[in-house]
């Protein structure tokens, strides 16, 4: 199709958009605002993706830290412990979505070496199954987690509860069970020597220091549990851990309860998201305010083109195709500034792995020092959905901007306008 074929508001709107920026001399100003206008529009909708961009990647960084500690799914007895923790295992593997499972004892107690004391989170697990549900094994900084031997009593800390308690492998530590012995002198809590076999560094602090594994028969004998806490899965898809823990409930047989990742931290999660929305409201009104620069960019172009508002009524133009005339023109503006912006945030979000470090070495500094925060690297992890909603909302905000400008125009009286021209 030729621009002969397109309706005449279209073409003279596309005009009008192309003269202002080859302009005559009279029309570098109007220029200059319209390039000002587009160029806010197109920084508005950069810095909203890439400060989404960044946030997404933090919390997918924060996430996947976590859940290399945690399970997707956990499953365990209401009230007791679970006697047959295979046989629940094996009805849960029949999920295909399922594709790890691992029993665990769950308990808290302290840790004590010297004048040192802290509490811990103790984890009782099995070697052979934990590597199914969780990568500690891969993040062990000393020791393995085969290292845990039935019977020995070995255990493995947290890279920041083993320095806070200043152990090292070889060295012992003593564990103190909330469970106490009766005797005729009163209750006496239960100790128990445990050498520190490995040293785990996830990357998250809450469960570096306060986290400790120790062999599942012992976390049983020495915790008075006839049966394991309960058994920990992992999913093929860990956002679908929530849908998948709903259909384990309809599939599994017994007095269970089933609790989802999500709902472990559902705290923080919330906090997240409750903050991501509201950066994504604060900086939508950058866009909003580059938008509304339209109005003004519109309104003194009106005021130019006055003369050829009320020759084309003299020819017999609607007031309705004037208006159109220069929506045509602000919605071009803002459909260019949205997608410069959207190209250019694009492009900073899918490579600031590697714009970051370049900037820190041009400057000869680390934006997020590795002995301060736990997350070195700005992540980015830039979601369609974010950007697709982004651009919409400039595009709506810049069409809004032109319909003020646009009825004004299309108010001209043709005698009043040409009367000193």
């Amino acid at each position: 199709m030729t621009i002969l074929n397109l309706p005449f508001e279209l073409q003279i709107g596309l005009r009008y958009t192309r003269a202002k920026r080859r302009g005559a001399e009279r029309n570098r100003f109007i220029s200059f605002i319209s390039a000002i206008s587009m160029a806010g529009i197109a920084l508005g909708v950069a810095a909203l993706i890439i400060v989404l961009s960044v946030m997404n990647g933090f919390q997918k960084e924060v996430r996947d830290r976590m859940l290399s500690v945690l399970s997707h799914i956990e499953v365990f007895g209401v009230g007791a412990p679970m006697q047959d923790w295979q046989a629940v295992a094996q009805q849960a593997q029949q999920n295909p979505k399922v594709i790890g499972a691992a029993p665990y004892v769950g308990a808290q107690a302290m840790l004590m070496r010297g004048d040192e004391v802290r509490g811990a989170l103790i984890r009782g697990v099995d070697p052979q199954f934990e590597p199914k549900v969780s990568e500690i094994d891969r993040q062990m900084t000393a020791g393995h987690l085969s290292d845990l031997k039935p019977g020995e009593f070995g255990i493995v800390l947290g890279g920041e509860l083993a320095r806070s308690l200043g152990v090292i492998p070889g060295q012992k530590v003593t564990l103190i069970a909330p469970q106490g012995n009766v005797t005729p002198a009163g209750v006496i809590p239960r100790l128990k020597q445990f050498t520190l076999v490995g040293v785990f560094e996830s990357g998250h602090y809450e469960y570096d220091s306060s986290l400790a594994l120790i062999e599942l028969s012992d976390a049983e004998k020495m915790f008075r549990q006839d049966g394991v806490t309960g058994i920990r899965l992992k999913t093929s898809d860990m956002q679908q851990a929530p849908q998948i823990a709903m259909e384990l409930s309809r599939t599994l047989t017994g007095d269970l309860y089933l609790r989802d990742w999500s709902r472990q931290n559902r705290n923080w999660f919330a906090a997240v998201q409750v903050e991501k929305r509201m950066m994504f409201i604060i900086l939508t009104l950058i866009v909003a305010v580059a938008a509304f620069n339209l109005v003004s960019t519109l309104v003194m172009t009106v005021t130019e083109k006055r003369a050829d508002i009320a020759i084309l009524r003299t020819l017999g133009a609607s007031p309705r195709s004037i208006m159109k005339i220069f929506v045509v023109q602000g919605a071009l503006i803002g459909l260019v500034g949205t997608a410069l912006g959207v190209s250019f945030g694009c492009l900073i979000a899918w490579n600031i792995d590697v714009i970051v470090p370049a900037i820190e070495h041009v400057l000869h500094m680390q934006f997020l020092p590795r002995d301060i925060y736990f997350i070195s690297s700005l992540p980015s992890d830039p979601h369609l959905s974010d950007i697709v909603a982004i651009g919409a909302i400039s595009v709506v905000l810049s069409l809004l901007a032109t319909l003020y400008p646009s009825w004004r125009a299309s108010q001209v009286k043709p005698a009043e306008a040409l009367r000193y021209e």
